[in-house]
Protein backbone atom coordinates (compact mmCIF):
# COMPACT_ATOMS: atom_id res chain seq x y z
CA UNK A 1 0.00 0.00 0.00
CA UNK A 2 1.51 3.36 -1.06
CA UNK A 3 1.37 6.55 1.01
CA UNK A 4 -1.63 8.01 -0.86
CA UNK A 5 -3.59 4.79 -0.35
CA UNK A 6 -2.89 4.97 3.38
CA UNK A 7 -4.06 8.59 3.48
CA UNK A 8 -7.25 7.69 1.61
CA UNK A 9 -7.98 4.74 3.89
CA UNK A 10 -7.96 6.90 7.01
CA UNK A 11 -9.40 9.96 5.24
CA UNK A 12 -6.65 12.43 6.16
CA UNK A 13 -7.30 14.86 3.35
CA UNK A 14 -5.24 17.66 4.89
CA UNK A 15 -2.08 15.65 4.29
CA UNK A 16 -2.48 15.73 0.52
CA UNK A 17 -4.68 18.73 -0.26
CA UNK A 18 -3.41 22.19 0.65
CA UNK A 19 -5.60 24.21 -1.73
CA UNK A 20 -7.70 26.86 0.08
CA UNK A 21 -11.42 26.14 0.28
CA UNK A 22 -14.40 27.04 2.47
CA UNK A 23 -15.01 25.31 5.79
CA UNK A 24 -18.33 23.81 4.66
CA UNK A 25 -16.71 21.95 1.76
CA UNK A 26 -14.04 20.51 4.07
CA UNK A 27 -16.63 19.43 6.64
CA UNK A 28 -18.68 17.52 4.05
CA UNK A 29 -15.75 15.47 2.79
CA UNK A 30 -15.44 13.04 5.77
CA UNK A 31 -19.05 11.77 5.64
CA UNK A 32 -18.92 11.48 1.83
CA UNK A 33 -15.62 9.62 2.12
CA UNK A 34 -17.07 7.28 4.74
CA UNK A 35 -20.04 6.53 2.47
CA UNK A 36 -17.78 5.75 -0.46
CA UNK A 37 -15.67 3.44 1.69
CA UNK A 38 -18.81 1.35 2.20
CA UNK A 39 -19.59 1.19 -1.52
CA UNK A 40 -16.36 1.14 -3.49
CA UNK A 41 -12.85 -0.15 -3.92
CA UNK A 42 -10.36 2.09 -5.75
CA UNK A 43 -7.99 1.63 -8.66
CA UNK A 44 -6.56 5.09 -9.22
CA UNK A 45 -4.03 5.84 -11.91
CA UNK A 46 -1.30 8.46 -11.39
CA UNK A 47 -2.33 12.12 -11.30
CA UNK A 48 0.99 13.55 -12.41
CA UNK A 49 -0.68 15.61 -15.15
CA UNK A 50 -2.95 17.39 -12.67
CA UNK A 51 -1.68 20.90 -11.84
CA UNK A 52 -1.61 21.45 -8.09
CA UNK A 53 -2.52 25.11 -8.51
CA UNK A 54 -3.99 27.44 -11.09
CA UNK A 55 -6.98 27.06 -13.41
CA UNK A 56 -7.67 23.80 -15.19
CA UNK A 57 -10.66 22.09 -16.84
CA UNK A 58 -11.24 18.40 -16.09
CA UNK A 59 -13.44 16.52 -18.57
CA UNK A 60 -14.68 13.07 -17.46
CA UNK A 61 -17.00 10.57 -19.10
CA UNK A 62 -20.41 10.23 -17.43
CA UNK A 63 -21.79 6.77 -16.59
CA UNK A 64 -23.76 7.06 -13.32
CA UNK A 65 -25.25 9.46 -10.81
CA UNK A 66 -22.57 8.12 -8.45
CA UNK A 67 -19.57 9.04 -10.57
CA UNK A 68 -19.39 12.75 -9.58
CA UNK A 69 -18.54 11.53 -6.07
CA UNK A 70 -15.96 9.09 -7.44
CA UNK A 71 -14.34 11.71 -9.67
CA UNK A 72 -14.54 14.34 -6.94
CA UNK A 73 -12.81 12.12 -4.40
CA UNK A 74 -10.04 11.32 -6.88
CA UNK A 75 -9.42 15.03 -7.45
CA UNK A 76 -9.68 15.91 -3.76
CA UNK A 77 -7.11 13.35 -2.69
CA UNK A 78 -4.82 14.39 -5.51
CA UNK A 79 -4.75 17.97 -4.25
CA UNK A 80 -7.58 19.92 -5.95
CA UNK A 81 -11.11 20.97 -5.03
CA UNK A 82 -13.62 20.35 -7.84
CA UNK A 83 -16.17 22.90 -9.04
CA UNK A 84 -18.73 21.13 -11.22
CA UNK A 85 -21.05 22.38 -13.90
CA UNK A 86 -24.17 20.55 -12.70
CA UNK A 87 -27.70 20.44 -14.08
CA UNK A 88 -29.79 23.22 -12.60
CA UNK A 89 -32.48 20.80 -11.38
CA UNK A 90 -30.07 19.57 -8.70
CA UNK A 91 -30.04 23.04 -7.13
CA UNK A 92 -33.72 22.56 -6.29
CA UNK A 93 -33.29 19.19 -4.58
CA UNK A 94 -34.02 19.00 -0.84
CA UNK A 95 -30.93 19.12 1.42
CA UNK A 96 -28.37 18.94 -1.38
CA UNK A 97 -29.71 21.81 -3.51
CA UNK A 98 -29.13 24.68 -1.06
CA UNK A 99 -25.59 23.44 -0.39
CA UNK A 100 -24.42 23.41 -4.00
CA UNK A 101 -23.95 27.17 -4.52
CA UNK A 102 -22.28 27.41 -1.10
CA UNK A 103 -19.82 24.77 -2.32
CA UNK A 104 -19.02 26.77 -5.43
CA UNK A 105 -20.84 24.46 -7.84
CA UNK A 106 -22.22 25.97 -11.06
CA UNK A 107 -25.81 25.43 -12.29
CA UNK A 108 -26.42 24.58 -15.95
CA UNK A 109 -29.87 25.15 -17.44
CA UNK A 110 -29.61 22.65 -20.25
CA UNK A 111 -31.35 23.32 -23.60
CA UNK A 112 -31.74 26.95 -22.56
CA UNK A 113 -30.22 30.31 -23.37
CA UNK A 114 -29.18 30.38 -19.70
CA UNK A 115 -26.54 27.77 -20.52
CA UNK A 116 -24.39 30.69 -21.69
CA UNK A 117 -24.59 32.14 -18.20
CA UNK A 118 -23.19 28.87 -16.86
CA UNK A 119 -20.12 29.20 -19.06
CA UNK A 120 -19.70 32.80 -17.88
CA UNK A 121 -19.79 31.56 -14.26
CA UNK A 122 -17.31 28.82 -15.11
CA UNK A 123 -15.04 31.40 -16.71
CA UNK A 124 -15.14 33.46 -13.52
CA UNK A 125 -14.16 30.37 -11.52
CA UNK A 126 -11.27 29.82 -13.91
CA UNK A 127 -10.19 33.44 -13.54
CA UNK A 128 -10.05 32.78 -9.80
CA UNK A 129 -7.64 29.90 -10.40
CA UNK A 130 -10.12 27.10 -9.70
CA UNK A 131 -10.45 23.59 -11.08
CA UNK A 132 -13.67 23.27 -13.10
CA UNK A 133 -15.21 19.90 -13.96
CA UNK A 134 -17.31 19.70 -17.13
CA UNK A 135 -18.97 16.55 -18.47
CA UNK A 136 -18.85 17.15 -22.25
CA UNK A 137 -21.65 14.64 -22.84
CA UNK A 138 -23.99 16.81 -20.75
CA UNK A 139 -25.75 13.76 -19.33
CA UNK A 140 -25.11 10.10 -18.56
CA UNK A 141 -24.19 8.26 -21.73
CA UNK A 142 -26.95 6.60 -23.75
CA UNK A 143 -24.49 4.49 -25.72
CA UNK A 144 -25.74 0.85 -25.62
CA UNK A 145 -22.38 -0.31 -24.29
CA UNK A 146 -21.85 2.74 -22.06
CA UNK A 147 -18.98 4.21 -24.04
CA UNK A 148 -18.61 8.01 -24.17
CA UNK A 149 -21.11 9.54 -26.57
CA UNK A 150 -21.10 12.68 -28.71
CA UNK A 151 -19.99 15.79 -26.80
CA UNK A 152 -21.53 19.21 -26.48
CA UNK A 153 -19.21 22.11 -27.22
CA UNK A 154 -19.24 23.93 -23.86
CA UNK A 155 -15.92 22.58 -22.56
CA UNK A 156 -14.22 23.27 -25.89
CA UNK A 157 -15.59 26.81 -26.07
CA UNK A 158 -14.50 27.55 -22.51
CA UNK A 159 -11.02 26.14 -23.08
CA UNK A 160 -10.49 27.96 -26.37
CA UNK A 161 -11.78 31.22 -24.93
CA UNK A 162 -9.57 31.10 -21.81
CA UNK A 163 -6.54 29.13 -22.96
CA UNK A 164 -6.82 26.95 -19.86
CA UNK A 165 -5.60 23.33 -20.18
CA UNK A 166 -8.18 20.58 -20.61
CA UNK A 167 -7.33 17.26 -18.99
CA UNK A 168 -9.36 14.14 -19.90
CA UNK A 169 -10.45 11.72 -17.20
CA UNK A 170 -11.77 8.23 -17.81
CA UNK A 171 -13.60 6.22 -15.16
CA UNK A 172 -15.46 2.94 -14.90
CA UNK A 173 -17.28 1.09 -12.13
CA UNK A 174 -19.80 3.56 -10.71
CA UNK A 175 -22.29 2.29 -13.30
CA UNK A 176 -22.06 -1.18 -11.77
CA UNK A 177 -22.98 0.07 -8.30
CA UNK A 178 -25.64 2.55 -9.44
CA UNK A 179 -26.62 1.78 -13.05
CA UNK A 180 -28.24 4.60 -15.04
CA UNK A 181 -31.91 4.52 -16.05
CA UNK A 182 -32.41 1.08 -14.50
CA UNK A 183 -30.47 -0.72 -17.24
CA UNK A 184 -29.32 -3.20 -14.59
CA UNK A 185 -30.40 -3.82 -11.01
CA UNK A 186 -28.52 -1.64 -8.53
CA UNK A 187 -25.99 -3.80 -6.69
CA UNK A 188 -24.16 -1.81 -4.01
CA UNK A 189 -22.73 -4.98 -2.46
CA UNK A 190 -20.25 -6.50 -2.73
CA UNK A 191 -18.23 -3.31 -3.19
CA UNK A 192 -17.35 -2.57 -6.82
CA UNK A 193 -13.97 -1.48 -8.15
CA UNK A 194 -13.85 2.15 -9.31
CA UNK A 195 -11.12 2.65 -11.90
CA UNK A 196 -9.91 6.17 -12.72
CA UNK A 197 -7.31 7.20 -15.28
CA UNK A 198 -6.13 10.74 -15.97
CA UNK A 199 -4.61 11.74 -19.30
CA UNK A 200 -2.38 14.58 -20.36
CA UNK A 201 -3.63 18.00 -21.52
CA UNK A 202 -5.44 17.93 -24.86
CA UNK A 203 -3.62 19.85 -27.59
CA UNK A 204 -6.13 22.47 -28.76
CA UNK A 205 -3.57 24.81 -30.31
CA UNK A 206 -4.85 24.30 -33.85
CA UNK A 207 -8.48 25.22 -33.03
CA UNK A 208 -10.17 28.62 -32.98
CA UNK A 209 -12.83 29.82 -30.55
CA UNK A 210 -14.55 32.07 -33.13
CA UNK A 211 -15.12 29.35 -35.76
CA UNK A 212 -18.07 27.04 -34.98
CA UNK A 213 -16.64 24.22 -37.12
CA UNK A 214 -13.32 24.48 -35.31
CA UNK A 215 -15.04 24.48 -31.92
CA UNK A 216 -16.95 21.31 -32.83
CA UNK A 217 -13.70 19.68 -33.94
CA UNK A 218 -12.08 20.66 -30.64
CA UNK A 219 -15.01 19.10 -28.77
CA UNK A 220 -14.49 15.85 -30.69
CA UNK A 221 -10.76 15.95 -29.91
CA UNK A 222 -11.52 16.30 -26.20
CA UNK A 223 -13.94 13.38 -26.32
CA UNK A 224 -11.39 11.27 -28.21
CA UNK A 225 -8.91 11.91 -25.39
CA UNK A 226 -11.50 10.96 -22.76
CA UNK A 227 -12.32 7.78 -24.66
CA UNK A 228 -8.65 6.77 -24.66
CA UNK A 229 -8.66 6.91 -20.86
CA UNK A 230 -11.93 4.95 -20.69
CA UNK A 231 -10.33 2.27 -22.85
CA UNK A 232 -7.55 1.99 -20.27
CA UNK A 233 -10.11 1.71 -17.48
CA UNK A 234 -12.11 -0.97 -19.25
CA UNK A 235 -9.17 -2.81 -20.81
CA UNK A 236 -10.83 -2.91 -24.23
CA UNK A 237 -11.14 -0.88 -27.40
CA UNK A 238 -14.04 1.49 -27.95
CA UNK A 239 -16.26 1.40 -31.07
CA UNK A 240 -14.88 3.24 -34.07
CA UNK A 241 -18.10 5.30 -34.20
CA UNK A 242 -19.72 7.35 -31.42
CA UNK A 243 -23.32 7.46 -30.18
CA UNK A 244 -25.22 10.60 -31.19
CA UNK A 245 -28.31 10.80 -29.00
CA UNK A 246 -30.48 12.91 -31.32
CA UNK A 247 -30.01 10.30 -34.06
CA UNK A 248 -30.30 7.34 -31.67
CA UNK A 249 -27.35 5.68 -33.37
CA UNK A 250 -23.58 5.66 -33.68
CA UNK A 251 -22.10 7.96 -36.28
CA UNK A 252 -18.54 8.68 -37.50
CA UNK A 253 -16.61 10.39 -34.75
CA UNK A 254 -15.88 13.47 -36.85
CA UNK A 255 -19.63 14.08 -37.07
CA UNK A 256 -20.31 13.27 -33.43
CA UNK A 257 -20.76 16.60 -31.73
CA UNK A 258 -24.15 17.40 -30.20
Amino acid sequence: MNSLQRVIRVGRLAQVNHEPIGTLFRRLVPPAHALLNLLIRRDWGPAGTLPLEGPVIICPNHISNLDPLVVGEYLLYNGRWPHYLAKSEMFGWPLLGPLLPKLGQIPVARASSSARDSLAMAQRAIEQGQLVVIYPEGTITHDPDEWPMAPHTGAARLALRTGVPVIPLGQWGANMTLPPRGIRPARPFPRKLMTVRLGGPVDLSSYSHDDPISVRAAAVAIMDAITEQVELCRGEESPTERWLQREQMRVPRGNAAA
